[in-house]
């Protein structure tokens, strides 16, 4: 008897435990503060910076105290800054550093070290193409008259128009 596919997997699930070996070296506990950036920060400053590292201080001795709250053991960081808002996100700093610890649910961060240089862009969106124009619908129409189904017909004739017309965009 074979044995059924297995239930399948929100994509996020997968990405999740794929990323952890990355997010552990570059000192993220968890993928959320890179995943959820631009939830996290706001779509304002997400479009200046993105984080680069997460820089944990050496081991503490067995005298030091560890109490989350401005003591030992807080975090830096590091994020890369678009060169031309680099002055005003610096302005921005204690407004970023309480957005980041409140999505932590601790006082994680006590300071942003700031490494100047390109953003990666996000991808332009295609622009939706216009409506084929009436000489394209009537070349398409005039291919496809024999069909009796009307239906297929006015599909076939949309589908033969924009394929028209994406050819003579090619060209």
């Amino acid at each position: 008897m074979r044995k059924p596919f297995p239930r399948q997997q929100p994509l996020a699930d997968l990405v999740g435990g794929s990323l952890r070996p990355l997010m552990n070296k570059q000192g993220f506990g968890e993928s959320d503060l890179i995943l959820y950036w631009d939830d996290i920060v706001g779509e304002r400053l997400a479009c200046m910076a993105r984080p680069i590292k997460l820089q944990w201080p050496a081991r503490q001795k067995a005298g030091m105290d560890f109490d989350g709250f401005g003591g030992a053991g807080q975090a830096t960081l590091v994020l890369r800054v678009d060169s031309a808002f680099a002055l005003d996100l610096q302005h921005e700093t204690s407004v970023l550093i309480e957005r980041v610890n409140a999505h932590l649910g601790w006082n994680c961060i006590a300071k942003l070290v700031m490494q100047q240089g390109p953003l990666p862009r996000p991808p332009q969106r295609k622009t939706p193409r216009g409506a084929p124009g009436p000489e394209t619908l009537r070349q398409a129409a005039s291919v496809v008259q024999g069909i009796a189904d009307t239906k297929l017909r006015q599909a076939l004739t949309r589908l033969g128009a924009s394929i028209l017309r994406q050819a003579k965009e090619d060209q």
